[in-house]
């Protein structure tokens, strides 16, 4: 049986890692990117060596992409849905506390540069399939947010994806945005979590392979999903 491609950046903890599970579940094949590699080898155990392959992946170098994507394509032989998932905040404020610019240069190279070269490198991919592309941006990414350069990546994140669902109509490739609100994952490590309820990865995960799982004429262009309660 030619299984469907499920190629996942972003893919060894929290919203990456459940979609992988889900798209298994629905019957995908998956690839697994990310720069953990023991975690996603764990996590290519679990889901099965047969169905999965782990990558690792620095989003934020082209070349590490590159080799990604022909990986990818030397094993499966297609790529059919990408999900652009990458991305991390530590919290750099524009005003206050010390200055951070090592660490503002990569939230930019890996949650704006990064997802831009997978939508690079895969779009030509997606065309052949009649593939889906979705990536994930945030509610910060239409609100304002004390977050501050983590919010404007996401904004930029926003303005992407309705670029490349622009240059794809017609050919053929969905595009989906995908915003979360607070989410339980490791992103809040070095960050203080908003008192508000929180939604869990799985719940992020079923919402994309509901976008993934509509028939071909339908394209859900944003999930704009927040936890019950959460006022912005």
């Amino acid at each position: 049986m030619n299984r469907k491609l499920f190629l996942i950046t972003g893919a060894s903890t929290g919203i990456g890692k459940a979609t992988a599970r889900r798209a298994v579940e629905a019957g995908f094949n998956v690839v697994l990117a990310a720069r953990s590699t023991e975690k996603l080898l764990q996590l290519q155990e679990e889901l099965g060596c047969d169905r999965a392959l782990a990558i690792s992946c620095d989003v934020s170098s082209w070349h590490s992409q590159e080799e990604m994507l022909q990986e990818t394509i030397e094993r499966f032989g297609r790529v059919d849905v990408v999900f652009a998932n990458a991305g991390f905040s530590k919290g750099s404020t524009f005003f206050g506390g010390e200055d951070k610019p090592e660490e503002w240069k990569e939230m930019v190279l890996v949650n704006v540069f990064g997802a831009a070269a997978t939508a690079r490198l895969t779009l030509p991919e997606l065309v052949k399939t009649g593939g889906h592309f979705l990536v994930t941006g945030s509610v910060v990414g239409r609100t304002t947010s004390i977050r501050n350069l983590y919010s404007a990546t996401k904004w930029a994140v926003t303005g992407m994806a309705q670029a490349i669902r622009n240059e794809m109509a017609g050919r053929g490739v969905r595009v989906t945005l995908v915003e979360p609100g607070v989410v339980d994952t490791p992103f809040w490590e070095n960050l203080q979590k908003p008192g508000t309820p929180e939604l869990q990865p799985d719940d992020i995960a079923r919402a994309v392979l509901y976008a993934v799982s509509q028939p071909p004429h339908v394209d859900i262009n944003e999930i704009l999903i927040r936890p019950a309660g959460q006022p912005n």
